[in-house]
């Protein structure tokens, strides 16, 4: 009788009976696939639980603008803001590189004088004289622009559902701004600030201001 020798599990096996040798060759198999397979653990609703994608990026899709602008504003916003923030030179350096109708948007840490205060209406504006340049800060209720969210570097577009969910939080951002700041009145007027602020730079203007801290009484 020709015996047959199959190695299982690494040992080998003499097999004496064909039928025997296909069916063990069969488990063989079998063991073999086993071995090639996850495991997928399930949830308490008996779905299988899928794990994350490590390349993947944020999901926003189930938090409001408001939600996401204040997960983003103390951990992220303010240190991204503090840490890349040019000094009026540079943004004006960073300006005259535009052409046509490029923008960009940008953090800026600067001192200034108020030139005046506008606190009437739905826009109210603060003007400031530095170095020789005039600039709008918007004081709201409402804020035009996304300077505060385009200048942060880290939030993009593909991870929102839709165009609408990315506007409205440059808008919760901007209103998050604004919460943080003090009083503004016309007692303000003449007198020296220390100013954090986004703009959006184009060659021929700097638009769209918001302060995202401001001190007053400081010295130029």
């Amino acid at each position: 009788m020709q015996l047959s020798v199959l190695r299982i599990l690494g040992k080998p096996v003499t097999l004496g009976n064909p039928g025997t040798g296909k069916k063990l060759a069969t488990w063989a198999l079998a063991l073999l696939l086993l071995s090639a397979c996850d495991v997928v653990k399930l949830g308490s609703d008996g779905k299988p639980i899928i794990p994350a994608d490590p390349t993947a990026g944020p999901d926003y899709s189930n938090q409001t603008p408001q939600q996401i602008a204040q997960e983003f504003w103390g951990p992220k916003i303010l240190p991204a803001a503090r840490s890349q923030a040019l000094d009026w030179p540079a943004l004006k350096q960073a300006q005259e590189k535009l052409a046509g109708t490029d923008t960009q948007s940008v953090y800026s840490k600067f001192s200034a004088k108020v030139g005046a205060v506008d606190a009437d209406g739905m826009e109210r504006k603060l003007t400031l004289n530095v170095n020789g340049d005039t600039v709008l800060l918007q004081l709201g209720p409402v804020i035009k622009g996304n300077a505060v969210r385009d200048a942060a570097g880290f939030i993009h577009f593909e991870d929102f559902k839709n165009q609408v969910q990315f506007a409205q939080v440059a808008r919760a951002l901007n209103k998050q701004a604004l919460g943080g700041l003090p009083a503004i009145d016309a007692s303000w007027v003449g007198q020296p600030v220390d100013v954090l602020a986004a703009f959006t730079l184009s060659h021929g203007s700097i638009d769209d201001g918001v302060a995202l801290d401001i001190k007053r009484g400081a010295s130029q």
